[in-house]
């Protein structure tokens, strides 16, 4: 598969999450918008090492792990520990104030 099918994927991803970032008022929907932002990234981390390795092999799609495919993983993990307090503090706004609509968030000043 060519690499411009990735980068299409991933632009197609990026930009639905920015738009939903931009747009909705959710918490919680933002958040997920962020993380579907951050999928993209990982994407064409992946898809570029690919590519690298194989220009660097000779080959049209090398079977060995890249490093960009580990620090793919690493990054997943620290995504996951940035979800459960993303969705932890979400709560207690939800707790605090009966809502997740990020405009009730400018009442929380006084």
């Amino acid at each position: 598969m060519e690499i411009k099918w990735y980068i299409g994927l991933a632009l197609a991803l990026f930009c639905t999450g920015i738009v939903g970032v931009l747009t909705r008022r959710n918490s919680i929907i933002i958040f997920m918008c962020i993380e579907l932002m951050l999928n993209a990234v990982n994407l064409l981390l992946v898809a570029f090492s690919k590519m690298h390795a194989a220009s660097a092999l000779g080959q049209t799609m090398p079977n060995v792990v890249s490093d960009a495919q580990i620090f793919v993983f690493f990054i997943m993990v620290v995504a996951a520990a940035e979800v459960s307090v993303g969705l932890a503090i979400i709560v207690m706004l939800y707790r605090n104030t009966h809502s997740v609509d990020v405009n009730f968030l400018n009442r929380l000043k006084n």
